[in-house]
């Protein structure tokens, strides 16, 4: 039938007109790409020929034998070939297989489907749930916002330990590090300021880079019990994925918060109406991702530098940080609180890495061994942790009851090392031993216990007015638990005061020492 037509309609005209009309009237349905082929694999990096025009940090597409697409990223653009490391199944990947180009950057879902999920970097749900409802997809790279589209970090970022909130304050939109060495409690810290965020408006976005299986586990259950889960995303990179997913985890996992700081609650861009939402992002530990990253770059034969990591691990670990923002109120006023955790080797915060990411945050909290060993926990060194945000993020009631407290402590800790070679101490200086020793105590908080702002205010004011100085130093935990207990029942005026007018008043003082002096005298009685 088809040569019929053809035989007509040759007989009606020209030939050439008749393929010139055909050529005019096609339109090729198809999409351009660029195809090359691997000249080299092994220990998760392929050496692929052919795709010039292939861009750093791409997403390339590996065929296997067997038909499975292998995602890569490309990392080394040299004159003849490109470097990429493969994720995913490594091994299914062989030499002369067909790579492709995608046209796009690595990039993961987002949206409000992810909360209480447990994820990959890539976004694949690893908890079993099934599928996730996204809102849509973001680069993990993004450039951080400029100094214009800021505003300064303001509100606090509470997070229920005394020591943290009276000291060493964190704001929104602060990058906090959390540093010390393996085991004496750096993730309970965040598993903390975690837990204190259930009933609040903030978003928490926990990494788990190079952790076994087993211990996120028990992160999500902890927090799952409570009630923190519902408001929480875990990504977790595990010791057992392969070095790129440890390397692009934390930046997945800070794409995933920014989702929520650029959009308002209806979806839509964040802007002076349409508020922004607020985001605290955990990197637990961003030591493991730098190893990551020198396996990486050793591999792909980049030139090693101090402790054999690449040149630009400073950068890879800035601009990660750089994206931790408070939005100016025309942009949504939306913020992202960074609080990277960083492993010392024996307190050796002089190393590579953690003189790196010091360098970056905006202060430290520094957990000292000696300390949790003693059986202070958390065991916070007040002396080298700072806030450089300071009084900015603390409410005006803590600002007038913590002024003194680090002091106080410093003061202890001096004269504690001075008064055990002499017992003949005058009045001042036993004074100080003996508040030092009971700020001490009641700085010392069980896991899993965050205490609100208001409480922790009246504690604080209980020990500065000297209602706890008759009481034994062991015993000051148990008779801060009972006066909070004796002023939410019998004085709860106090603390609503308190956390609504975030000061204390005249007014709001002389209730509070009345309270304390019923209390301390009962308890002195018992």
């Amino acid at each position: 039938m088809a040569n019929e037509t053809i035989k007509t309609a040759a007989n009606a005209m020209d030939l050439s007109e008749l393929f010139a009309g055909v050529i005019a009237d096609f339109k090729p349905d198809s999409s351009v790409q660029k195809v090359g082929h691997v000249i080299q694999v092994g220990d998760g990096i392929a050496r692929v020929t052919g795709l010039s025009a292939a861009m750093q940090g791409e997403l390339l597409e590996f065929t296997a034998e067997d038909g499975r697409v292998i995602s890569g990223l490309a990392l080394n653009l040299e004159e003849d070939e490109i470097g990429a490391v493969l994720i995913g199944d490594v091994d299914a990947i062989k030499e002369h297989d067909v790579v492709r180009t995608t046209g796009r950057l690595v990039d993961v879902p987002v949206g409000e489907g992810l909360l209480g999920r447990v994820v990959d970097p890539l976004g694949v749900p690893l908890d079993g749930k099934g599928d996730i409802k996204y809102d849509a997809r973001r680069p993990v790279e993004f450039k951080a916002p400029g100094v214009i589209e800021r505003k300064g970090v303001h509100e606090p970022m509470q997070t229920g330990l005394i020591a943290v909130d009276s000291m060493i304050p964190i704001g929104r939109g602060q990058r906090e590090l959390i540093i010390g060495d393996r085991q004496i409690g750096k993730t309970a810290i965040a598993i903390d300021t975690i837990i204190n965020q259930r009933d609040t408006d903030v978003i928490c976005v926990y990494v788990a880079i190079g952790q076994k299986a087993s211990t996120v586990a028990g992160i999500v259950e902890t927090l799952e019990a409570h009630g923190a889960m519902k408001n929480t995303i875990v990504v977790s990179a595990s010791a057992s994925d392969s070095a790129p997913m440890q390397y692009i985890a934390p930046m997945a996992g800070c794409a995933m918060g920014e989702h929520f700081i650029y959009t308002g609650a209806d979806g839509k861009p964040a802007n002076s109406v349409n508020k922004g939402r607020h985001v605290l992002c955990i990197y637990d530990d961003l030591s493991k991702q730098a190893v990551a990253y020198r396996q990486m770059s050793l591999t792909l034969r980049r030139p090693p530098g101090r402790e054999a990591y690449p040149g630009d691990v400073f950068y890879l670990h800035s601009r990660l940080l750089e994206r931790a923002v408070k939005l100016s109120d025309e942009n949504g006023a939306g913020s992202l609180t960074a609080l990277p955790i960083i492993e010392t080797q024996a307190g050796d915060i002089s190393a590579y890495i953690p003189t790196n990411v010091i360098s970056i945050t905006d202060g430290q909290i520094f957990l000292q061994s000696d300390l949790f060993f003693q059986g202070i926990r958390p065991a916070i060194n007040p002396g080298i942790s700072v806030s450089r945000v300071g009084g900015s993020a603390q409410i005006k009631a803590m600002k007038q009851v913590a002024g003194s407290l680090r002091l106080d402590l410093a003061q202890y800790r001096e004269m504690e090392a001075f008064a055990q070679f002499g017992s003949d101490l005058d009045d001042a200086t036993r004074q100080i031993l003996n508040r030092g020793a009971r700020v001490v105590e009641l700085l010392k908080q069980p896991r899993y216990a965050p205490m609100p702002v208001e409480q922790q205010v009246l504690v604080i004011f209980a020990i500065n007015k000297g209602f706890a100085d008759e009481i034994e130093p062991e015993r000051i935990g148990e008779f801060r638990d009972g006066l909070i207990q004796y002023i939410t029942s019998a004085n709860p005026e106090i603390l609503k005061a308190i956390a609504e007018q975030k000061q204390i008043s005249e007014e709001t003082e002389g209730l509070m020492m009345e309270a304390i002096e019923a209390y301390a005298a009962t308890y002195v009685d018992e």
